[in-house]
């Protein structure tokens, strides 16, 4: 399948660089998966969506300030750091900018040198490995000295970092928030909850690689990257009970879409707690074990994650989506407003 089948033209005055002031604020286009009517509303309104029986999944990933500043010891020359993978303890993958000053032994200093850094391995795409030294606990002077790791076509500082996470986010270790869940406040969620819809929270730690173009000519031949993901059980039991009862699944964003997706495949269909690495790639001809519904955002040109969800509904009906959001002045991306896959229940 080509890549090109997934291109649209995006207007980037569309690229959203800011959040809104109220998270429920944003649009919410409802899409219906089967026949592709759209309606046009509000993000408060997803409650209105939802049914009592129903779960809704979230990723509760928590975004490390992992964009850190530094000097070159031995020249005091300026290095940006991006911290992206743990490897054991206080040896982290990172990717360096500008990558050839680091070599081998290459000793970084942050801050007023709380933290330094050793260049322990230089990696075969370009990265570099190091090992972390610094007094007290690591996290806390983390969170001192970095800085949020944007997306790339987020050009605007970010004045309030907690923007850039969801109001549930627990788990530390994503190098990216799962944005779809940007749009929940804790009052939409109790809201949620009152009427009867039960929610369940995996973590999924998104890598940089969710940026990263497909830079093939055919879908088949691309890299997945691989990402960690906790199922608990939980979240497998309330996931089985809602199941049993004719309750949806309703995922909350590509990330919680792909571990759940995951889980199903390797458990016959099932949702188990379980733990790993997943690079499933999920584009059309996949078939949905998992999902019932899926609220997402509006996804890049030709990119996996747009694939994705013409996988969860059809190519045709999302491009046509997508068309309109750019005609109705929808905001894109990370910041951006949502969209809502609905598949309603056989007794609807």
């Amino acid at each position: 399948m080509d890549v090109k089948q997934f291109d649209f033209h995006l207007p980037e005055e569309l690229i959203a660089q800011t959040p809104l002031e109220d998270r429920t604020a944003s649009r919410l286009m409802i899409v219906d998966r089967t026949t592709g009517a759209l309606e046009h509303t509000h993000f408060s309104s997803i409650v209105d969506e939802l049914e009592e029986g129903d779960v809704l999944v979230l990723n509760d990933t928590k975004v490390l300030p992992a964009r850190l500043y530094g000097t070159k010891e031995e020249t005091g020359a300026s290095l940006e750091v991006l911290l992206l993978k743990e490897h054991g303890q206080d040896t982290w993958e990172t990717l360096v900018k500008p990558a050839k000053r680091v070599k081998v032994g290459t000793v970084v200093t942050f801050g007023d040198g709380t933290l330094r850094a050793r260049c322990t391995d230089v990696l075969p795409q370009g990265g570099r490995m190091f090992e972390m030294m610094y007094d007290g606990i690591f996290y806390e002077v983390l969170d001192a000295l970095g800085e949020m790791p944007l997306p790339p076509y987020i050009t605007e500082k970010l004045d309030d970092q907690d923007r850039y996470q969801t109001v549930f986010a627990k788990e530390r270790g994503s190098a990216a928030a799962p944005t779809a869940g940007l749009h929940f406040t804790t009052e939409l969620l109790e809201t949620i909850e009152a009427k009867g819809v039960d929610i369940a929270y995996i973590t999924l730690h998104v890598g940089l690689g969710t940026f990263r173009p497909v830079s093939v000519d055919s879908i088949e031949d691309h890299d997945m990257h691989s990402e960690y993901y906790v199922v608990s059980e939980e979240t497998a039991e309330t996931i089985r009970r809602a199941r049993a009862g004719g309750g949806r699944v309703i995922s909350v964003g590509t990330t919680s879409t792909r571990t759940l997706e995951t889980v199903a495949r390797d458990n016959d269909g099932d949702i188990v707690a379980s733990s790993g690495w997943t690079d499933i790639f999920i584009y059309p001809g996949f078939t949905y074990r998992a999902v019932d519904a899926l609220i997402t955002n509006f996804h890049l040109p030709q990119s996996t994650l747009i694939m994705l969800v013409s996988a969860f509904s059809s190519r045709d009906i999302m491009l046509h989506a997508y068309e309109e959001a750019v005609n109705e002045r929808y905001r894109f991306f990370s910041f951006g407003d949502a969209m809502f896959i609905r598949n309603r229940k056989e007794n609807s």
